[in-house]
């Protein structure tokens, strides 16, 4: 059904309902940064397939409000749609709904599901339209009734963890069930897919790049349930031996539409633990009178985020195999490219094969962005069969791209001298580099969040007048999502509160520099917090770069880097030549070798 007339469907359900207008995030019941197909609704409502953004349909008009992340994209897939892009001045803020607000009587009803919708969204949202005396209604889902073919429940199988690199299960239900009598709760609903993963120690492949599974988790004190859909534990001997491990763990199986029922029948008395951010109104509504909700994060968010000595010991091991896979990919493109037709396309399909050849490869853990000159510009963009360039031997490439393996998640960004460059993307791009030596280099007193730390990464770019519209650094998991909370590197969100970094916790490291129409660049590694020094002032913690893959030293302006910056990065250079030496061939060696020679 083409975009126009699902609009008008959705008009004609409005005027039905008595609604004024209709608000699609993009969202699920587990506040999901990548959807599975069920709930792509706001991509199906209005055909912009970003992975953030939000729909809002009136009577008369309708708007997707944006970053500047999508910008470009979303100009290009609106195009003929009868939807307007609204431009978001920054990511988190929502002043899209500002303007619904103003644009609406009292008395006028806004729709929004109430099965995506968190208790916190749901509370900024009132917030907003209250004092206007405008209606928030959540039991009906509008948008979802006129999408007439919409997807079934994703029905692939769940398995474990592979042993030798999960956490023992007992322990962390154990852990988890402390922090919530701490909390003064009694049970625990925990509808966030990575944190049921971590926590039941289980994976799967429901959600496009992240290793996790539909379900939905409730704890009391002795035992808990896993919501999960009819046989996808597996009703041969496998799935039955799983299932008998994960009830010999105090966890039982239930089907996946049963969360709500089981909410319903909690006895009198019992205090449930929710997150707003991940808990969806229409579980939250039917939790019955009688018990009382204790609203605070997920304590697995913070638990998960603090890898253990043994997961970085494995995230290291990862880091070679993810590092031998990168050298032979920047290899086959310096010498590929120029000699036959190539394209973004190639870039990814390239990469994908060769990390496809590691073991314990388990797939990408993000669309690779390869975004070649112009294209690299857009910090978001991904190269489709419609929309994409083809690679010449001159400017840059900019490259971003991860893997999921059983020992870890990677996410590593270079940007690549194909040839000859201009003066001018050789300054941006030592720019960059100085500002994520800075950053790596840094030592931090313990309590020091993100946002202070931020503005080390930016200062060399704001010295020159530049700056970048992204965060600096998020949280990666461990076999999990690639963006993961708590933790962030970040300029500060209006009624944000940052997260203190604390050893064990992994954030990338990706200062970047974007001209419109002309280049894009972005340099990334991941780094651990580790401890530094404990002395008269405290605890300090520093930095670990996790990450093996050299850094075009091509496109450098060796005057600008200082000593100690070009210390950081003959003694980075130094590391990723041994670790990553033993993997490779003699050609192979002798090329790394002449990309890690001192600057």
């Amino acid at each position: 059904m083409p975009i126009c007339a699902i609009l008008n469907a959705v008009r004609t359900a409005m005027r039905e309902h008595g609604v004024a207008a209709v608000v699609v995030p993009s969202a699920d019941p587990h506040s999901s940064e990548y959807l599975p197909a069920r709930w792509k609704t706001r991509e199906r409502l209005s055909g912009f397939t970003g992975s953030a953004g939000t729909l809002v349909v009136t009577h008369e008009t309708a708007f997707l409000a944006t970053d500047s992340r999508y910008f470009e994209q979303a100009e290009r897939e609106l195009a003929g749609s009868g939807i307007d892009l609204f431009k978001l001045a920054r990511p988190g803020v929502p002043e899209h709904y500002d303007r619904l607000a103003a644009t609406l009587a009292r008395g006028d009803v806004v729709a929004v599901a109430g099965d995506v919708l968190s208790l916190a969204q749901q509370a900024a949202l009132e917030q907003r339209f209250g004092p206007a005396g405008i209606v928030l209604r959540t039991d009906l889902d509008l948008a979802g009734c006129v999408w007439t073919d919409r997807p079934p429940l994703p029905d692939s199988p769940v398995r474990e963890h592979r042993p030798e690199f999960a956490g023992d299960r007992g322990e962390r239900l154990a852990r988890v069930r402390r922090a919530i009598a701490q909390a003064g709760a009694t049970h625990h609903l925990v509808s966030s897919l990575d944190d049921i993963a971590w926590i039941a120690s289980l994976r799967g492949t429901d959600v496009p790049y992240n290793p996790v599974f539909v379900a939905h988790l409730l704890l009391s004190p002795e035992r808990a349930t896993l919501f999960v859909g009819a046989d996808k534990i597996g009703t041969d001997k496998i799935g039955a031996e799983l299932a008998a491990r994960l009830a010999a763990d105090g966890i039982d199986l239930a089907g996946y539409a049963e969360a709500g029922a089981a909410l319903a029948a909690l006895p009198a008395g019992a205090r449930l633990l929710v997150d707003p951010q991940r808990t969806v109104k229409a579980l939250a509504d039917a939790v019955p009178a009688g018990v009382a909700l204790v609203r605070a994060p997920n304590p697995s968010q913070r638990f998960k985020a603090a890898k253990t000595d043994a997961e970085l010991a494995h995230v290291r091991g990862t880091m070679r195999k993810d590092g031998a896979a990168l050298v032979r990919f920047l290899i086959w493109l310096e010498e590929t490219v120029g000699t036959r037709r190539l394209t973004e396309l190639d870039v990814a399909a390239k990469l994908e094969e060769l990390r496809g050849a590691q073991p314990d490869y388990a797939g990408a853990s993000f669309a690779t962005i390869a975004g070649y000159q112009a294209n690299g510009a857009l910090p978001h963009y991904r190269a489709t069969g419609d929309h994409h360039a083809a690679l010449a031997p001159e400017g840059l490439l900019l490259v971003d791209s991860g893997g999921q393996y059983e020992g870890g998640t990677t996410d590593v960004t270079r940007t690549i001298a194909l040839g000859e460059t201009t003066a001018q993307q050789r300054l941006d791009y030592t720019l960059v580099l100085k500002g994520m030596i800075a950053l790596s280099r840094a030592w931090f007193p313990a309590g020091t969040t993100g946002q202070q730390l931020d503005a080390l990464a930016r200062a060399p770019l704001w010295a020159h007048g530049l700056n970048y519209g992204h965060g600096t650094g998020h949280g990666v998991g461990f076999f999990l999502n690639v963006h993961e909370g708590p933790q962030a590197i970040r300029p500060p969100l209006a009624g944000e509160t940052a997260e203190p970094l604390a050893p064990g916790m992994i954030v990338s490291n990706e200062p970047g520099l974007y001209r419109p129409g002309r280049h894009g660049i972005r340099i990334e590694n991941l780094i651990v917090a580790t401890p530094a020094a404990h002395g008269e002032f405290g605890q300090f913690l520093r930095f670990e770069t996790l990450t093996l893959c050299p850094i075009d030293g091509r496109p450098i302006v060796a005057d600008a880097l200082d000593a100690a910056e070009r210390g950081w990065l003959n003694a980075y250079h130094a590391t990723v030549r041994e670790r990553l030496s033993p993997l490779l061939d003699d050609h192979e060696r002798e090329w790394l070798a002449r990309r890690c020679a001192p600057l």
